[in-house]
């Protein structure tokens, strides 16, 4: 069993950035940040494999950025030129097997609020 915390949400205003950070209980080849609005699915945003790939879904590629410290079991977020439907709970997920940017995902955190305003 891995378990998963995530810090660094808030609230800011649009084009604004923020910085979220997942720290893992034990280390996964797959880590990955998924976002969550009330009432509608879960979106994936974006994975990073233990050898640092990250693939990126269309709506953040060239805003977001991740990376991962294996040796501390730590996922990164940056969030740049955030826009208000960027808005949402930020989950962190993580598994040991299959496609990094696919489903299947086995741990997941509480989950962290980013709020951006117009």
């Amino acid at each position: 069993q891995v378990q998963l915390v995530e810090s660094g949400g808030g609230s800011v205003q649009s084009g604004g950035s923020l910085s979220l950070s997942c720290v893992a209980s034990g280390f996964t080849y797959c880590m990955a940040w998924y976002r969550q609005v009330p009432g509608k699915e879960r979106e994936f945003v974006a994975s990073i494999h233990s050898d640092l790939i990250a693939t990126y879904a269309e709506s953040v590629k060239g805003r977001f950025v991740g990376s991962r410290d294996n040796a501390k079991n730590t996922m990164y977020l940056d969030l740049n030129s955030l826009k208000p439907e960027d808005t949402a709970t930020y989950l962190c997920a993580a598994k040991n097997g299959g496609n990094c940017a696919g489903s299947g995902y086995s741990y997941w955190g509480q989950g962290t609020q980013v709020t951006v305003s117009s």
